[in-house]
């Protein structure tokens, strides 16, 4: 049942997972940060995520829970919640990274923390979805619910997914891959 929401929750953690993994990589071994790699790994969860994969939650799969029942109300209110003040918390964090760029070392502290802060807050978020929502839905749902959520799902494609994606994500991506250092890129 909706696969491809899996996916999407996968690839938007392997994107989280890089972030905390740069940060990380600074903190420990004094690796620096490519500021452009952190630019292109939050556009694209601005551009996917925001704009794509959380409308989708919303209309489709949110909504065809609560017409079937009012027992997922209080945690669909939170993620509805989140999810509109997910831009919001893209642009925080952005202010942490420029901050950085331009202050240099004595502001890392603050950008890893922040970094920290919203890769747990977004893992939280998802659990939610999957471990709070997703069993009710299983439940309350029909055949036709499911074909029609699939159906709106399959409009739109996340490019770490390998399914028909489209070029201006693939696009983000291959900036990320290649500016990245191993082993989340190629970048020397």
């Amino acid at each position: 049942l909706l696969d491809a929401l899996w996916n999407e929750h996968r690839s938007i953690a392997v994107v989280l997972h890089a972030m905390q993994y740069l940060v990380r990589e600074q903190s420990t071994r004094g690796t620096k940060i490519n500021p452009a790699v952190f630019r292109a790994i939050l556009y694209y969860l601005d551009v996917f995520p925001e704009r794509m994969h959380h409308p989708k939650e919303e209309n489709y799969l949110f909504a065809a829970v609560r017409r079937k029942t009012s027992e997922a109300d209080a945690i669909l209110d939170e993620l509805r919640q989140e999810h509109e003040s997910g831009a919001a918390s893209i642009r925080e964090l952005e202010q942490d990274l420029l901050r950085y760029e331009e202050g240099g070392d004595k502001e890392f502290a603050r950008f890893a923390s922040a970094v920290e802060q919203f890769v747990d807050g977004y893992r939280q978020h998802i659990r939610k979805e999957e471990e709070g929502v997703m069993p009710i839905a299983r439940r309350v749902l029909n055949a036709q619910d499911w074909a029609d959520i699939n159906a709106a799902w399959a409009q739109n494609h996340d490019p770490l997914t390998g399914v028909e994606s489209e070029k201006e994500y693939e696009q983000v991506l291959d900036r990320i891959v290649k500016l990245a250092p191993p082993p989340i890129g190629v970048a020397r």
